[in-house]
């Protein structure tokens, strides 16, 4: 079995995969990777499976380090530390790689193997981020904008009369609300928002069936309401995280 670690700002995504996928995820806090609390709930989910490869995709540095530590201590694994150096099946074609989050490779890496090239990925988590792989299969660049739950916690919190909002669907075009005017706001916004981008995407590519697949928390929640979307894949960082670290154990 191979561990997977996707190592957020918030909470750090583990996987347990074999060969071909991704076979079971949970989530736990990030904080207790840095505590260094994190090995007793990653080793409850582990169970008693033999574990033969590890990868690990990090965007919090101070935590990469304890989350080594913790494969090399209790599992006896050298890790694979995704970045612009290790990455396999694509390309990256940027100024400079070392600036580009290990998870946005690891969507790239997924995207272009389950879907071809070019295709982007929209990561709905703390930011909206976009991922553009090139017909060439490169990882050239991307886009980031706030995120949904970002946007909405900001106006809470800088402004008197602005309630903290729970996202989720609304059909209506006029609030009645404050609540309401906040959630169109950011739903129809957003979903405005990724419109014209891919729009403007597939103009750049030159690929008016541009495959897009939306990954992170409010994935499906946003999708509901983007035709341009055309595939929803939750799993899809971890995903990649597999195909790299498959890719390493082959090489060795």
């Amino acid at each position: 079995m191979i561990l997977l670690l996707d190592i957020g700002n918030t909470n750090t995504h583990v996987g347990l995969a074999n060969e071909k996928r991704v076979l079971k995820h949970t989530n736990i806090p990030t904080e207790e990777l840095l505590l260094g609390k994190a090995g007793k709930a990653i080793a409850a989910f582990v169970a008693a499976r033999k574990i033969e490869g590890a990868a690990l995709a990090s965007v919090v540095p101070r935590a990469t380090r304890p989350a080594i530590s913790l494969l090399q201590q209790r599992w006896r694994i050298e890790p694979l530390v995704l970045n612009a150096q290790t990455v396999t099946r694509i390309g990256v074609v940027y100024p400079n790689p070392a600036s580009i989050g290990p998870d946005r490779l690891a969507n790239a890496v997924a995207a272009k193997e389950h879907f071809g090239a070019p295709s982007v990925v929209v990561d709905f988590g703390t930011a909206v981020t976009f991922d553009i792989v090139d017909r060439a299969g490169n990882y050239i660049g991307g886009i980031i904008a706030p995120g949904l739950a970002a946007m909405t916690s900001y106006l809470h919190e800088k402004t008197a009369l602005l309630p903290k909002i729970s996202i989720r669907e609304t059909k209506a075009a006029v609030g009645k609300s404050t609540e309401e005017a906040m959630l169109i706001g950011a739903l129809h916004g957003y979903r405005g928002l990724v419109r014209e981008l891919v729009s403007r995407l597939k103009r750049q590519l030159k690929s008016p069936a541009l495959p897009v697949v939306a990954t992170g928390g409010y994935a499906r929640l946003m999708a509901r309401g983007l035709p341009e979307i055309t595939a929803v894949e939750p799993l899809l960082t971890l995903e990649g995280l597999r195909l790299v670290q498959s890719d390493s154990e082959s090489s060795k």
